[in-house]
């Protein structure tokens, strides 16, 4: 059949149109311009070193290796809209946003979609590491960890639909990092050893705060930093510049014991960063909005193992759906820096049940 791959320029996205194109199907190469490539204000200088001009020219380079079309497709204006302002916002109203879960459902797969039907294409692939496939009891579309756990991005994709599942590949969710590699350099792929991007793409530098205290509406205010009595212990810059379970960078002396400090809240509407030992960070539930359930809904309590960031282990929890798209989750053992703003994700084994935005 006809699927469109979103291509980025890296090994991944390459090797999944590559494995499409040798398994027969007709494959149309689609990349994505986020920024205006004449570096002027809000261009490029603006941005990080992926999703670059260099990127663009990577993925046509391999277009042309597979002899398969390719098209850049402009999408500056839903890049800004939908993941830039999105991630100033939440910074200033003193969350931690996670960009890389509200590009792939609110723009690749969303607006992909749309494009795709316009090629005549039946499907949407990506260079994810995840899996998707259909349950025979139910007829619905599942979303599983890629095997490679250490690469595994099922995280990223939690608030796909089911009409979006539907039409999702994922080429290489059923193989190594290595092997994936190891294909491309087999195949002559010119980006076989192109090395993966670590930065959220649009930062330059990986300066978030500069970036969002340049961007925020009206500014960003300074403010107190405190302790769980409201003492006043120091002063900030702006809320943007703290995360929950940050201890680096706070400008403190030591406490009167000794004890390390940590960001345990962030109070936007009074400006104030709350400081406290890493006990405090510990927390035995938290409340979520945005929940997307692939699985379906449960009608009651369900057993779960819920993971509140990317690299933080899974952990035995209750999710309870409590209506108008929230849920409650109760964790067997405390869990530390619970973060609003980041996702929170629920497996069920290998598969994702659903998930939410921590509130």
């Amino acid at each position: 059949m006809r699927i469109v791959v979103a291509m980025s320029g890296g090994v991944d996205s390459s090797v999944a149109a590559a494995l499409l194109a040798e398994q027969g199907h007709d494959v149309v190469g689609l990349s994505m311009q986020l920024y205006d490539a004449s570096g002027d204000a809000g261009g490029e200088r603006a941005f990080g070193s992926c999703c670059s001009l260099d990127d663009l020219h990577d993925a046509r380079r391999v277009a042309a290796v597979l002899r398969i079309p390719h098209y850049i497709l402009n999408f500056e204006r839903q890049f800004d809209e939908q993941v830039v302002s999105n991630f100033v916002r939440e910074y200033a109203a003193g969350r931690t946003p996670l960009p890389c879960a509200r590009c792939n459902s609110d723009l690749k797969f969303a607006t992909l979609a749309v494009r795709a039907r316009g090629f005549g294409a039946e499907a949407v692939a990506t260079g994810h590491y995840a899996r998707v496939e259909r349950d025979a009891a139910t007829g619905r579309y599942l979303l599983k960890r890629g095997v490679d756990a250490s690469k595994d991005q099922a995280y990223f994709l939690f608030s796909l639909t089911q009409d979006q599942l539907a039409g999702a590949v994922f080429p290489i969710g059923g193989r190594p990092k290595e092997a994936v590699r190891e294909y491309a350099r087999l195949h002559r792929l010119p980006v076989a050893d192109k090395p993966d991007s670590q930065e959220i793409c649009f930062i330059p530098d990986d300066d978030y705060a500069t970036f969002v205290g340049e961007r925020a509406a009206g500014g960003v205010a300074a403010g107190a930093i405190v302790d769980e009595s409201g003492r006043v212990l120091g002063r900030h810059s702006g809320i943007h510049r703290f995360t929950v379970g940050q201890r680096k960078g706070l400008g403190l002396s030591a406490s009167p014991t000794g004890a390390p400090q940590y960001v345990i809240a962030l109070k936007p509407v009074d400006g104030q960063v709350v400081v406290g030992p890493k006990a405090s960070l510990e927390r035995t539930a938290l409340s979520a909005s945005g929940v997307n359930w692939i699985v379906g809904e449960p009608t009651g309590p369900m057993r779960v193992a819920a993971q509140i960031r990317h690299r933080h282990p899974a952990a035995p929890s209750t999710v309870r759906a409590t209506g108008d798209g929230r849920a409650e989750v109760l964790f067997d053992a405390p869990q530390v820096a619970v973060t609003p703003g980041q996702a929170v994700v629920f497996y069920d084994g290998d598969i994702v049940a659903g998930g939410g935005w921590i509130d």
